[in-house]
């Protein structure tokens, strides 16, 4: 009994001695953005998701491109790498593989990631790793002071389109979905205990998680999401995916969405007079990823906007498949039997990491 408690003494002395607070994440950097932007909400969600985990500081990354997000790494008390423009998938995916254990989060923003970065971002989310990936859309070039983004609004004004944009915007979470993430999910910047709620399952999830946050940028496209954030509106304007529960919305939930038969698109329903049985159930485990996708395009004001988690489905993360091949070793990857090696007697021999001999050095 005694061998027993001294045991279990042990153990919880060791795990109180991972318990770590949301300070002990944050840097002596003070984050500064424009005030009131939504980066702040984003990074204590964050932060305070970090500590919840009970992972070691030095299990952390962040590896961020360009932008006003993109300071993450400096703000965060982990290890960290501000990359080039478009380029952090990239540079998370070559870290992951080489230190596998690491926790890798990217940080983005809709134009770093789907305007130069888009390729990466597309075969980052096929490929299916182990990194989780925040992208702020703010639907604007913030940092370069309100230009045109990839998902500016149709007729948006801008520094870079006086006229009124007339590109067709880009919906990140459906880029997301289409290219077979494995976990995606939508949130605001002003509901932060949702984000925790959401970014702390993502950080579970054994395989890519994209997460898009509607974030407002004060300075350049402020109230861009409004119909979806104040509080006098949101309620029939946007709902809350859950898994297994009909798509109700409205100030007295008096609202569903449910799937015309005919046309095959979503449509809304008053449920007093309609009920409930022939609502659309939220199903984010589903293998076919085609009601996800459909969820994703619902637009405000023709349809409420989703939030919360639209997919979460087990497949084998990239890295996996790596270390089956490889057996986690670079030098196999980069050299192979492309490598050429001379031998005491002058000969030329091809050597790899799995056929090297020392001794004929």
């Amino acid at each position: 009994m005694d061998e027993t408690r001294k045991t279990e003494s042990k153990e919880d002395t060791a795990a109180s001695a991972t318990k770590l607070a949301r300070k002990d994440f944050i840097s002596q950097i003070e984050p500064k953005w424009c005030l009131g932007c939504g980066c702040y909400g984003a990074f204590k969600a964050l932060t305070t998701t970090f500590a919840n985990l009970g992972i070691p500081r030095e299990k952390f990354a962040a590896i961020s491109g360009i932008g006003c997000s993109s300071r993450f790494p400096y703000y965060l008390n982990t290890y960290g790498f501000h990359t080039i423009h478009g380029r952090a998938p990239t540079v998370a995916l070559g870290l992951k593989l080489v230190q596998p254990d690491l926790s890798v989060w990217v940080i983005t923003g809709d134009g770093d990631a789907l305007s130069i970065g888009g390729n990466h971002f597309l075969h980052l989310m096929r490929r299916n790793p182990d990194i989780k990936v925040i992208l702020f859309n703010n639907q604007i070039y913030g940092l370069t002071k309100g230009q045109t983004s990839p998902t500016s609004a149709f007729g948006a004004k801008t520094k870079s389109a006086p006229y009124g944009s007339v590109d067709t915007p880009v919906h990140p979470l459906s880029i997301a979905i289409a290219a077979g993430a494995t976990f995606a999910a939508r949130i605001t910047d002003t509901d932060g205990e949702f984000m925790v709620d959401v970014f702390t399952e993502a950080a579970k999830h054994k395989g890519v998680a994209f997460i898009e946050i509607f974030l407002n940028c004060v300075i350049f496209n402020d109230g861009a999401f409004t119909p979806v954030t104040d509080k006098t509106q949101k309620a029939g304007n946007s709902f809350r995916l859950k898994h297994g529960e009909p798509m109700i919305f409205g100030a007295e939930k008096e609202k569903g969405i449910r799937l015309n038969r005919q046309t095959m698109q979503p449509e809304i329903v008053d449920i007093r007079k309609d009920g409930t049985s022939d609502l659309l159930v939220h199903d984010a485990s589903a293998a076919d990823s085609s009601l996800a996708y459909m969820l994703s395009l619902l637009e405000y004001p023709k349809h409420p906007v989703p939030m919360g988690i639209f997919r979460k489905v087990s497949r084998p993360s990239y890295e996996s498949y790596f270390m089956n091949q490889h057996g986690g070793d670079l030098n196999e990857v980069l050299c192979g039997n492309a490598a050429w090696r001379e031998d005491k007697d002058g000969m030329i021999h091809p050597v790899s990491s799995r056929n090297r001999d020392d001794s004929s050095e």
